[in-house]
């Protein structure tokens, strides 16, 4: 059996980043696992520009952003196994995998960081009726059939649900020469970023149907059409607002599942909102030694979030594995989210163990204008961030200081909270 220090399940972004800060934090042997035939991950497919502003200041479409991590990985030396699938993970961070040329195996790693990033949900969640005729896609398809293996899903387009990749799918599927009708959308607002709507369906006149739903699906052989209706507050159908759309393609964008059977299978504890780990100030899961970064955590709307993120978590794995991790003393936190706040990551903080701020993101539930976050230690308000719009489809974050938990020395509970101004 092999032995590495550190193990990094995923050759995404996540995966690289995290790589790349344990290696410069001294830490030699590091091994990253990937299923696919090569590194970047789902960046790969994501022809578009926009990323890699807060990163490198400059703006790259996502194969270019996944490169510069490659590169500095390559630079480093980092050894990786790609077309390698990862089955099981022990409590005791025994690794098995298996690929073509070394079969079943299996590797020990004194620390483990998952990267395994997210999935998107399936049509069958949804429980839309109707026959299951060919045409109907997620959204990550299509856009993997168009990029990569330059292929035309069809010409005659509606795209249920307003996630990020279903917007940029709108607009790739209409520069393709493809006509798409509408996006519709459950919520009574979108799950994308402001920036999308704008550059995807405002530039090309591509209706947005908030409180809109699939209700209907035509065709037997081939999507012939769709039915789209207004939803109440329930999520219900309104009847009486049925309206017919031709079309020979459906394009599901309902959402992302961090993908978490790994992380499951090894005794993590998840979260029952974000569907990810939950972890502490060091991005640590419940199991010592074990630490998750990027989409399987919680999913981001942008990626240089994700390796910002993935560098704390690469530098924690190579403070653990160099003994540097502070487990003794220090108080342990509790984070709540509350009025209008979904979930924090991380759920806790040790003053201990944390340096000298920590990140704290989170998601709000719904579209909140002119509103302030604020975080109370206790009963006492510390950070008041004024906003005049929070929406669900944007993340958030506030950074909490050592120099503010020192004040507090008994300080039980952080809540984070969406007040109105």
């Amino acid at each position: 059996m092999k032995n590495y220090d550190i193990v990094i399940i995923g050759g995404g972004p996540a995966g690289l980043a995290a790589a790349v800060s344990a290696k410069r934090n001294g830490i030699e042997r590091i091994l990253i696992l990937e299923r696919e035939k090569e590194l970047g991950g789902i960046l790969n497919q994501c022809i578009h520009n926009g990323f890699g502003l807060h990163t490198f200041n400059e703006e790259l479409t996502g194969p270019e952003y996944a490169q510069r991590f490659i590169d500095e990985a390559e630079e480093l030396k980092i050894e990786y196994k790609l077309n390698t699938m990862v089955m099981d993970i022990s409590r005791e961070k025994v690794v098995t995998a298996m690929n073509r040329e070394e079969g079943l195996f299996e590797i020990r790693a004194k620390a483990v960081i998952l990267a395994m990033g997210c999935r998107e949900r399936s049509r069958g969640a949804l429980n839309i009726p109707g026959y299951r005729p060919a045409g109907i896609y997620s959204a990550g398809t299509a856009q993997r059939l168009v990029n990569m293996e330059g292929l035309m899903p069809g010409r005659e387009v509606v795209i249920l649900g307003s996630g990020d990749i279903g917007l940029i799918m709108a607009r790739r599927m209409t520069l393709e020469g493809a006509k798409v009708k509408a996006v519709a959308e459950l919520m009574p607002y979108s799950g994308g970023l402001k920036r999308n709507i704008v550059q995807c369906l405002d530039d090309y006149r591509i209706p947005l149907k908030l409180s809109h739903t699939v209700v209907d699906i035509k065709g037997k052989e081939r999507l012939e059409g769709v039915t789209l209706a207004e939803v109440d507050k329930t999520g219900k159908p309104i009847p009486g607002t049925e309206e017919e759309y031709s079309c020979d393609t459906l394009l599901l964008s309902v959402g992302l599942i961090p993908e978490n059977e790994l992380s499951r299978g090894m005794g993590v504890k998840i979260s029952s909102v974000t569907s990810g780990p939950v972890v502490n100030e060091s991005l640590e899961t419940n199991i010592e030694g074990v630490f998750a970064c990027g989409n399987v955590l919680h999913v981001h709307d942008l990626v240089d979030f994700v390796s910002e993120e993935a560098g704390t978590a690469g530098k924690n794995a190579a403070a653990y594995v160099k003994g540097e991790l502070q487990t003794e003393g220090g108080q342990e936190i509790r984070l709540n989210p509350a009025d209008g706040v979904r979930y924090t990551v991380p759920a806790s903080i040790n003053t201990a163990r944390m340096g000298e701020d920590v990140t704290v993101r989170f998601r709000v539930e719904a579209v909140f204008k002119n509103c302030c976050i604020s975080a109370y230690f206790d009963d006492e308000r510390v950070i008041r961030k004024k906003r005049q719009i929070a929406a669900p489809g944007e993340m958030e974050e506030i950074r909490l200081t050592k120099e503010q938990f020192q004040k507090y020395p008994d300080l039980k509970m952080v809540t984070v909270k969406i007040e109105e101004e």
